[in-house]
């Protein structure tokens, strides 16, 4: 394909495009249509853009040329986005950019490039022009009406049987290599072909769908939902473990047993859960495809429950004994000598919460219970010595570096003169001495 030979736009073409390009409600931006002709007997596509220059004016070029035999197509003034975007130039048509600056590729000249990256979805209006060259006229170019009819075409070279498919009304394949060169060597898929093209045409089957509905006789329905539950399984992370524990054909008898039982694979997913939390062995049938599923499922996940509600008991047990070793421990840094006030140590986690529902602030939550138990730092309680199960103050105590982290009253307000002078003047004091003397 020489791009000497290439000739301009035909008139009566020209004028089918425009036409149809009014005919557009989208019609502001960039688009492109295209048309078939030959160049030194070889059948190609050309494709034309379509831009603005005003409300009435509109520009219209050649950009580039696909044969039905060449390797590359040639492209002008038009450059290609990896993100499947095209820009065209129009500085020859009076389009001028910032500053009068040509763009790097809008220089009128034709480049022989890779045919998959220049090769625009387009409109192409005159597709029975194929049917005219002898070695196209059986292509069913007309039926098929495809995406690319140059890409079609270099298809039905290398395989005619894609007459076949399009006119048996199965033109949805003829993209599958695999599917062409079935046909084209096995006569007795050629006839299964015709005897499920009414279910073939009816909806899309994947291509291994229809090979392998062939070759085992199995209903295609039943193998498409395989096939995509199996998709489902490998994007759905949350499905991993139940890809783990059904491999190769299991999946497929997976499949058919979730179906059976009338659930899904979000629900198997709870109960196998449920069955690993419980220690079952899932190697086992009865495990993997219980007899009546919503009454097993039912019942491992109420046991999973009642399994995980005596594990919490358990760890919440362990912590109110280590708070209470803790407390018990540091018990001697009570004081309640020589003042209006006294100081307490919390006895619990639930002191904590108690203490911090009725003062309104965060001492019962935040973590405050596991910096106890790790001895990070204490929870104290300054009361009034007439009202001593009356919260009025928290402080917080740092054990390793013997201070007063935080003191707050009720909604996190600065204590009183009085108390904090007990706290940093009286309760401090001792309670550092205190903590010496445990040490020793």
């Amino acid at each position: 394909m020489n791009a000497n030979y290439i000739r301009p736009i035909p008139k009566r073409i020209e004028k089918r495009i425009l036409d149809y390009d009014a005919k557009r409600t989208d019609y502001r931006g960039l688009r492109f249509y295209s048309y078939l002709t030959t160049i030194q007997k070889e059948l190609v596509k050309i494709t034309i853009a379509v831009r603005n220059k005003s409300k009435k004016v509109r520009l219209i070029k050649q950009v580039a040329i696909h044969g039905v035999y060449s390797d590359k197509c040639l492209v002008r003034d038009m450059e290609y986005s990896f993100m499947g975007n095209y820009r065209v130039g129009w500085y020859d048509e009076g389009i001028k950019y910032p500053y009068s600056i040509r763009p790097f590729y809008n220089d009128g000249k034709w480049y022989p490039v890779d045919i998959k990256y220049y090769n625009p979805w387009t409109h192409t209006i005159n597709p029975q022009f194929a049917l005219s060259l002898p070695e196209f006229r059986y292509s069913a170019v007309d039926i098929q009406n495809p995406s690319c009819i140059i890409t079609y075409l270099r298809t039905y070279l290398k395989y005619p049987q894609v007459e076949y498919l399009v006119k048996a009304g199965l033109g949805k394949y003829v993209d599958s290599t695999m599917i062409l060169k079935k046909i084209g060597s096995d006569k007795g898929f050629r006839k299964w072909l015709m005897a499920h093209r009414e279910e073939l045409r009816a909806r899309h089957y994947y291509v291994d769908v229809v090979l392998r509905g062939y070759r085992t006789g199995k209903p295609l329905e039943t193998l498409q939902s395989y096939r995509e539950a199996k998709i489902n399984l490998r994007s759905n992370t949350t499905l991993a473990p139940i890809s783990e524990l059904f491999k190769g054909t299991e999946r497929e008898k997976f499949f058919d047993y979730i179906s059976e039982q009338n659930t899904n694979a979000n629900t198997y997913l709870d109960y196998l859960k449920a069955c690993n939390y419980l220690g079952l062995d899932m190697s086992l049938p009865k495990n993997r495809f219980p007899h009546d599923f919503k009454r097993w499922h039912d019942m491992r996940i109420d046991q999973y429950a009642t399994a995980q509600a005596e594990a919490d008991r358990k760890a919440r047990q362990e912590l109110y004994d280590r708070f209470a070793a803790i407390a018990e421990k540091y018990l001697p840094l009570e004081y309640d000598k020589r003042s209006a006030f006294i100081c307490i140590i919390a006895r619990s986690p639930a002191d904590l919460i108690r203490e911090g529902e009725l003062l309104d602030h965060c001492v019962g939550r935040m973590n405050y219970d596991q910096r106890f138990i790790r001895e990070e730092s204490l929870i104290f309680f300054v009361r009034t010595k007439e009202q001593p199960d009356t919260p009025l103050v928290t402080l917080e105590y740092s054990l390793s570096e013997h201070k007063v982290l935080q003191c707050y009253g009720e909604h996190d307000h600065k204590p009183s003169d009085d108390v904090l002078h007990y706290v940093n003047k009286v309760w401090l004091p001792y309670a550092n001495r205190t903590i010496k003397k445990l040490a020793a």
